[in-house]
């Protein structure tokens, strides 16, 4: 753990404040326990509960766990038959995994800019970038705030496209009222220990119907096909992607609490926006994410930092914020630059919106157990360094 901080010489020191942190209570550590006495920790009867939970959740959809957010998008891919030579449509402005997976399949990510006041895929351009050879489309709700579902699905039926919604960060945010994963193609979601609800690693997927549900399970460990009492049967090529029942025990500790969870974030959400409010900071430059209050989950509280006027980048800014006792996040550099993606053909300039908030976004600390003084605490520092970095 990082050691405790102070603000300035002479103040007393204040507990480090990490940018992200789970809430897990005594019950839920309580269940645990009971499940590594029981012998079974592996799949079993805690995943099936698990899954009928969440099933419940997003309105009676079929769900199946797995051991990571990931491998539920290449899962979704792959039943959605998407292969070598397809291409699909994404964001460069997430998590390297959303690509990744489509690379896995064999197939081609093609990725568009992002519409620079929400965050997300441009929808508009996304529609643009469809060619004969498209078949999917996976947008992706970043920091909680999800996509225009009604945009979205009026052009994957125009255009007969399969969509995998990486929802990894948004369970508990809706659209117009209804749960995203109660409605839609694919829902992928994460539970991993920085999301919203954990089980230290792992995800779900919502499906369509039970002959999806049922290959997902042969994909999610080696393919295999079991009929009592010693029948087995290996139809596709699958992995290794359960959940452990004691995963599943932390997951169904954590759902019971998701709407106190997000009405808390919400709350904190608040408290940032009034604090940036401030003439002083508001003076500053910075750029607030949109101020939604009745769709996000506040997974996460991003900044866009003023490049034009600080004489230093985002890292100076981090080290003095770690420096002051505040821990921050970078959420996501632009995929389409790193190495592996620049040899597929991708350069500087391709997409400037998604480039300029992988340089200047500023992930600030949100989770539950924060209370309004850890946010007034964190903008004050945060709006002392930019000061003393303007140009």
């Amino acid at each position: 753990m990082p050691t405790p901080a102070t603000d300035k010489p002479g103040k007393a020191a204040q507990p480090f404040l990490p940018f992200t942190r789970p809430t897990i209570d005594e019950e839920t550590i309580a269940g645990v326990a009971e499940v590594l006495r029981s012998g079974w920790i592996t799949s079993g009867p805690k995943v099936k509960e698990f899954e009928a939970r969440l099933s419940e959740f997003f309105g009676g959809r079929p769900v199946r766990a797995f051991n990571s957010g990931t491998c539920t998008m290449e899962i979704a891919l792959r039943i959605a038959g998407v292969k070598a030579g397809d291409e699909v449509i994404t964001t460069p402005l997430t998590w390297v995994a959303t690509s990744n997976v489509v690379l896995e399949v064999g197939a081609r990510p093609v990725f568009v800019d992002i519409d620079p006041v929400t965050r997300t895929i441009d929808l508009d351009l996304a529609e643009k970038a469809v060619t004969p050879r498209t078949r999917a489309i996976i947008p992706v709700d970043l920091a909680g705030l999800p996509v225009d579902r009604d945009r979205l699905a009026a052009i994957t039926a125009r255009h007969r496209l399969r969509v995998v919604e990486d929802a990894a960060q948004s369970i508990g945010s809706s659209w117009k009222g209804r749960r995203i994963g109660s409605f839609g193609d694919f829902v992928s979601f994460s539970f991993h220990s920085n999301k919203n609800i954990t089980t230290t690693e792992g995800g779900c997927l919502v499906m369509n119907d039970e002959r999806e549900a049922r290959l997902a399970e042969q994909y999610r460990l080696q393919g295999v096909v079991r009929t009592p009492p010693d029948g087995m049967e290996v139809e596709v090529v699958g992995g290794k992607f359960n959940l452990t029942d004691v995963a599943a025990r932390i997951g169904l500790g954590q759902l019971a609490h998701l709407e106190e969870f997000t009405a808390k974030r919400r709350e904190l959400a608040r408290a940032y926006f009034e604090e940036f409010d401030r003439p002083a900071v508001r003076a500053l430059g910075m750029g607030l994410p949109p101020a939604n209050f009745t769709d996000s989950n506040w997974h996460m509280f991003q900044v866009l930092l003023p490049e034009e006027r600080m004489s230093a980048r985002r890292a100076r800014v981090m080290e003095e914020m770690h420096a002051a006792g505040i821990g921050t996040g970078v959420h996501y550099p632009a995929i389409h630059l790193f190495a592996l993606y620049r040899r597929m053909g991708w350069k500087d300039g391709d997409f400037p919106n998604a480039e300029y908030a992988g340089r200047n976004l500023l992930t600030l600390p949100l989770f539950p157990a924060m209370v309004r003084a850890d946010v007034t605490r964190v903008v004050r520092a945060l709006s002392s360094i930019i000061e003393n970095l303007k140009k």
